[in-house]
């Protein structure tokens, strides 16, 4: 086995594949998912198409998709080994089951290469297919591989040499028994790494948010442990429910993901992980918390539900319609105490469900308050895969604030009101409550328009340790106010 990072000179063509080996993406599944998120409805003419076959298929994708090439994640140490290569007089080709059009559209952008085989609407070009054609063109073992999967093998048995992408070790294997000459350019990421990137597409650190279906029980002081068990299973199906929305909702989001300063590295967008693997994890995860959702009560099931169909309705349709995504935003947290009191059946009060959403209202444009200061600093524009411009900027901010300010409005009125009487015998204590979060929105909307707030403002504030201190007082003083 070679170990070298540049083969020398060699008159031996080499020939590259595509999706996962030169792209750390798959071209068919990309082109699948912007269409569903550009149109669902095509969802239904996807069968039809594939009737007609593989070749037929992806005709029929490059039809009706163009993708942003210049976006595209690509293995950078492949195309260093590939102008090496050049450099030393080295004929390259591009060989892809992909479409020749976005074949050839791909090789004209990288530029490093001197012809392309790809599929044609009638033949898909792909594993003994390809290695036959690339045998007619070339002949038995006249040319040397690079892939990265099992579909690989056929070419690379017929290859003088097979060059290794990521490829498993299962599948390396296989490879050296197939061919000769083999070449590892690069290893596949560690199980540990693979677990880590896998955690992050489900987004584990946004499960905080899902602590909110504890507070009806918490706000009603019910907190034996039948209460407590059945609230921590609506956070357990909450959490699976959502990661399920957050992964759907990153496959969509793959143009304007790579597009954003932060979001580009993302596991899907940054292509750490494959995308049919988003494609699993999103009816996987789903499954896992209806299940979990049996054990509770049908109005948790119902309330499941209406968020997972909200969420889908946003990520389609709400989240490119300004003001509506934040009201969506504000309400997918309010259901989340709903949610909370059908698990648990304490119902939350009017009071809970005002301040909750007047609250959540304020942090959802403060997320999108901070995107804007974002794109404003690096001069565009627009907000990405959103309906807002730089210049709602200032009202957004606005909005934010005032927001913030009537949830605050709200807990006054509520520490005025008969009903504060039956839980806490010491209200007045509660007014430090409404002096500490009129600070924590003031801050945290300074540290937005600073450009300080780079995540979610609940998740933001579990990072910043001014956050965590005001919310340590607030506890103190609704306990306080609580004590006989």
């Amino acid at each position: 086995m070679s170990d070298r990072t540049h083969l020398g000179q060699d008159s031996i063509p080499l020939v590259v594949d595509l999706d996962g080996t030169l792209t750390r993406s798959d071209l068919l599944v990309e082109s699948v998912l912007r269409l569903l998120a550009l149109d669902p409805l095509c969802l239904i003419r996807l069968p039809l198409w594939l009737r007609e076959g593989k070749a037929a298929f992806k005709a029929h994708m490059a039809d009706h998709v163009v993708l942003d090439l210049h976006m595209l994640p690509m293995n950078e140490q492949l195309v260093e080994f590939i102008r090496a290569e050049r450099r030393g007089g080295r004929k390259i080709y591009l060989a892809s089951a992909s479409d020749r059009r976005v074949v050839q559209a791909l090789a004209d952008h990288v530029g490093l290469f001197d012809g392309v085989f790809a599929s044609d609407g009638i033949t898909n070009l792909s594993g003994a297919e390809k290695a036959r054609v690339l045998c007619d063109q070339f002949g038995d073992k006249g040319f040397d591989y690079v892939g990265n999967s099992r579909v690989d093998l056929d070419v690379w048995a017929k290859a003088r040499r097979a060059i290794l992408v990521n490829v498993p070790g299962a599948i390396h294997g296989e490879a050296v028994k197939v061919c000769a000459d083999i070449h590892e350019l690069s290893a596949p990421q560690s199980r540990l790494e693979s677990w880590r990137s896998h955690l992050r597409a489900m987004r584990a650190h946004q499960w905080l948010k899902n602590l909110l279906v504890f507070l009806p029980a918490l706000a009603g002081h019910s907190l034996d442990g039948a209460t407590m068990g059945a609230a921590a299973l609506a956070f357990l199906a909450f959490c699976l429910c959502a990661s399920s929305v957050y992964v759907l909702n990153d496959l969509m989001d793959l143009p304007s993901d790579r597009a954003h300063p932060t979001k580009r590295a993302r596991p899907f967008a940054s292509g750490r992980l494959p995308l049919v693997n988003g494609v699993v994890l999103v009816p996987l995860l789903l499954l896992a918390a209806g299940l979990v959702s049996l054990a509770l009560p049908m109005a948790f099931a119902a309330s499941l539900a209406a968020y997972y169909a909200i969420t889908l309705l946003y990520t389609f349709v709400l989240k490119r319609q300004i003001v509506i995504d934040v009201f969506t935003l504000a309400g997918l947290y309010t259901m989340r105490v709903i949610a909370g009191g059908a698990a648990t059946g304490i119902a939350p009060s009017q009071w809970l469900l005002a301040f909750s959403m007047f609250l959540f209202l304020s942090l959802a444009l403060i997320k999108r308050y901070s995107e804007l200061v974002e794109r404003q600093r690096s001069r565009k524009s627009k907000l990405a895969g959103r309906g807002y411009v730089t210049d709602d900027t200032p009202i957004i901010g606005a909005l934010a604030g005032a927001s913030g300010f009537v949830s605050v409005l709200v807990l006054a009125l509520y520490i005025n009101s008969p009903d504060v009487l039956r839980l806490y015998p010491h209200p007045h204590v509660l007014w430090g409550v409404g002096v500490l979060l009129l600070y924590w929105v003031s801050r945290v909307l300074m540290l937005a328009h600073r450009g300080e707030v780079h995540d979610d403002p609940l998740v933001f504030a579990v990072t910043d340790r001014m956050s965590l201190l005001t919310v340590a007082l607030m506890g103190l003083a609704v306990v306080a106010g609580a004590m006989p």
